[in-house]
């Protein structure tokens, strides 16, 4: 499923140092600004410990985990909609991806430079938002006065469309994100979409705070998280550069050791990488044979037919029927057998809403 998260965020924030412990694929990080000029692109591993735990159960020749892509973008600048910093190339980028990562510094140090000479969060955050919404109603009032006149002329889309360009616009004139605004119609929903507007993006704000603080955050978090609550958006902490020594350890044990030390019982990454997935309003079901435990990704809310066809576009063309575990019932049990003869086997049909971690058999005939 082709749905990728970007990494935003002004110059020398960690947005390099993130992506690199993220992802396999390897982003330049040094202390200059524009480091990074063409975005870096990676295929992240979604940690579920879920498959490991039924691997145990049934002993597959492999686990195959979910997957979802992440971008890290070069860093945004004061301006960037009126194309400084090569800021329209960046907010191309931007407007490829389906979710935004808005990394904020959030520590001192005076070995990295900042690209305003001092560490504020929130001004940061309104840099970037600031542009983005400068980009947003550049796209809107390009269409406004056209749309306008085709909706008195009596067009019902363009009706539509005018009524969700004004909601916008008198929004984004109060320096506030699209993403506030909500539409009641599928008609409305959909020309909002169709618009694929910056900050109508969901956003999720970490904050890249140094060692002592991975834990509980700082004074900088504190207030990245009041301001984020106000938006409905969510925040995380994480220490970008201690995640990337606990990614250089060789092993599991090492890594672990780490991260008891400083009272995690999980890394940052693994937490990020869960949050970007639902993010981008994923979930997962899961196949499990002896030949393979797999994740399967598919869009929340959708139902039985769909994710079959997740699977091969055969299964939802043919389906019949899913046949449903729920995972505590298969680790309470112990196997599919056993499952079965408790009655705790659901046989469902072409309405059923998919739940994650529903471990799913596919009945189909084409």
């Amino acid at each position: 499923m082709a749905l990728k998260c970007g990494i935003v965020g002004l110059p020398n924030v960690g947005k390099s140092t993130l992506f690199n412990c993220l992802s396999s694929a390897k982003a330049q990080a040094a202390n200059f600004p524009f480091c990074t000029i063409e975005p870096n692109v990676g295929m992240i591993t979604v940690p579920d410990e879920r498959l490991t735990k039924l691997a145990e159960l049934v002993h597959p020749g492999r686990i195959v985990p979910a997957t979802c892509e992440i971008v890290d973008i070069a860093g945004l600048v004061k301006g960037a909609s009126k194309g400084e910093g090569l800021g329209n190339k960046f907010l191309g980028n931007i407007r490829e991806t389906d979710a935004i990562i808005h990394v904020l510094r959030c520590f001192d140090d005076d070995n990295i430079t900042h690209v305003d000479g001092t560490i504020d969060p929130i001004r940061d955050k309104e840099i970037i938002d600031t542009e983005l919404q400068l980009k947003d109603l550049e796209t809107i009032e390009g269409q406004f006065a056209k749309t306008q006149k085709a909706a008195a002329a009596g067009n019902k889309d363009a009706k539509v469309l005018a009524t969700v360009l004004d909601a916008y616009k008198q929004v984004l004139e109060q320096g506030k994100n699209a993403r506030i605004v909500d539409f009641d119609t599928k008609e409305e929903q959909d020309a909002a979409r169709n618009l694929f507007l910056l900050t109508a993006k969901p956003v999720l704000y970490v904050c890249n705070v140094d060692e002592a603080s991975a834990k509980n955050g700082n004074e900088y978090s504190k207030r990245v998280e009041a301001i984020a609550q106000e938006e409905g958006a969510e925040t995380m902490i994480i220490a970008a550069k201690t995640e990337e020594d606990i990614a250089s350890l060789e092993t599991y044990e090492d890594k672990q050791l780490f991260l008891d030390e400083l009272g995690l019982e999980e890394s940052g990454v693994n937490r990020l990488i869960k949050k970007a997935y639902a993010l981008l309003n994923l979930q997962t079901f899961i196949t499990a044979g002896e030949m393979e435990v797999k994740a399967w990704t598919y869009k929340r809310g959708w139902k039985a037919p769909q994710c079959a066809g997740v699977i091969h576009t055969d299964f939802e063309k043919g389906f019949i029927r899913a046949e449903v575990i729920k995972y505590e019932d298969y680790i309470q049990y112990g196997s599919e057998a056993a499952v079965k003869e408790a009655g705790k086997m659901g046989i469902e049909g072409k309405e059923y809403v998919v739940q994650d971690g529903d471990i799913m058999h596919f009945r189909f005939n084409v």
